[in-house]
Order: C-alpha cells, then structure tokens, then sequence
C-alpha cells in the first residue's frame, strides 16, 4: 500500500499540501513502482496533529480521487470523519482506512451500506495527546482485545468478513518498547480469515532505533515491514514502495510467501 498524502503537516515530510496534480502524479509513480494499493489521506495523524475542517479534506480528496480512478489498484481513503467518509464513498473509495477503528457514531452503519473494505486500526487515546504517556497492562492483550471487539461490531454492523483487515497501529498511543513489543509477539494479534495491515514506515520508533531523521529511515522501515510480513502481515503501508517491493520478492522467493 502507497502512501499519497494531502496533508500540509506530514510527520514524513512528503505532504502534497491539497496540490492535485502532483498528488495524482505521485499515486501514478507508486503504482509504476509496485504500489497494489494506494491510500490517501488530506487530515494529518502525527502526534499532535489538528484537525482539518471536513470540507476542506473532502475537496483535497475528491479530485485525486477522481485523477486516480483508472490507475489499475484500489483506492482507499484514510479518515475518521462520517461525513468524509460518506462523500470519499460516493466518489468511488475502495476502502475505508480509519484510525478510530469506525468508533464515530455512524460510521459502521454509513460503510455497511457500500461495498468498501475497512481496516480497523487501535489507537489509544487521539493524536493530539496520544503520545503522552501512554500506558497498558499489557500492550499485546489489550491491543488483541480491542481488535476483536471491533471485528465483531464490523460483522454486527453487516460488514462481511472478506471486507474487513486490521492494524494494530504502531505509534498511534504507543512507546516504543510498546512497539517493539508489539512486533515481537505480532502473530499474537492475528485474527482467522482476516489480513492485518502494517505501518511503520518512517515513524519516530524508527528513529529512536537508528538515530537517524525521517528522511533516513528506508532501511529501517524494509527491515521493520520484512519482519513483520514474517510474523504474519498481509498488507504494508509505506512511502518507500520500490525499495520494499524488491525486499518482499526476495522474501517471497527464498521462503515461498504467495
């Protein structure tokens, strides 16, 4: 999964700021270079984010949307607004990419009616404080427990099992021994049937690790998501799509992964 972000904040550095043209050309490339789907965002997560009006993040969205409909992938749309998500649905979105696992009032009600897949993702807390001292009794049962109890208010909702993938947000409310944590044991989260999604592309806990800026951490981010298609990941989302494709084919061929 490639990253094509709209934001003007981006903890990556790679925020198209709302610019059209470049975003579609940016989705373009990633496909070009082995992207099997894009995800695109226009709101921000990075600790300490503000929120983007939904207007605004529909208009950033909508004609990108609409530039990429014949890429040859899907389209999924990272937000956590109802009424982001009933407008990117109209337009098209493949998939819904929300950070609050559909906890919003509606929300698993406004994607049940579309045909759209969903990831669930586990965020303790909300960006602008999520990083404050975040706190488990255990990282990997909790994170385990909350996934579950999102899959089965999805399947409630009338979402079927096929549209559904989790993730179990790494750096969204999370130290980084909570991360590292979270990687070790990684097939513990695993749920049957359903493909779990994996973003640790140029993350803080990347550079806590090797000490190195955002712009510097390719090779972290092929290891991190090479071990954790080890451990069981089915999707990864990365701005460094070329660099981890060829790392998947070699792992792919020497070990026999599909």
């Amino acid at each position: 999964m490639g990253i094509v972000n709209l934001t003007d904040d981006s903890f990556s550095g790679d925020g198209l700021r709302g610019d059209t043209a470049s975003a579609i050309e940016h989705g373009l490339c990633l496909v070009e270079q082995g992207a099997h789907i894009l995800d695109l965002g226009a709101e921000s997560s990075r600790p300490g984010a503000e929120s983007v009006p939904e207007q605004q993040e529909i208009d950033r969205l909508v004609p990108v949307m609409e530039g990429l409909r014949n890429c040859g992938v899907p389209l999924s749309i990272d937000t956590a607004k109802t009424s982001v998500m009933s407008a990117v649905l109209d337009a098209g979105a493949d998939m819904i990419n929300d950070i609050e696992a559909f906890r919003a009032t509606g929300a698993l009600d406004i994607v049940a009616k579309s045909r759209a897949g969903v990831c669930l993702m586990h965020m303790k807390g909300e960006p602008r404080s999520m990083q404050h001292g975040p706190s488990y009794e255990n990282v990997v049962t909790d994170v385990a427990k909350f996934l579950l109890q999102r899959v089965s208010a999805a399947i409630a909702a009338g979402i079927a099992l096929n549209r559904i993938s989790i993730d179990p947000g790494f750096g969204f409310g999370k130290s980084l021994e909570h991360n590292l944590e979270l990687l070790r044991r990684l097939d513990e989260l695993l749920v049957p049937n359903i493909p779990m999604m994996i973003g640790m592309s140029r993350k803080s806990m990347l550079g806590s690790i090797t000490g190195r800026t955002v712009s510097e951490r390719r090779a972290a981010g092929v290891a991190a998501h090479i071990l954790a298609v080890k451990r069981g990941a089915r999707i990864v989302r990365v701005h460094d799509v070329e660099d981890t494709r060829d790392a998947l084919a070699v792992l792919q061929l020497v070990e026999g992964y599909q």
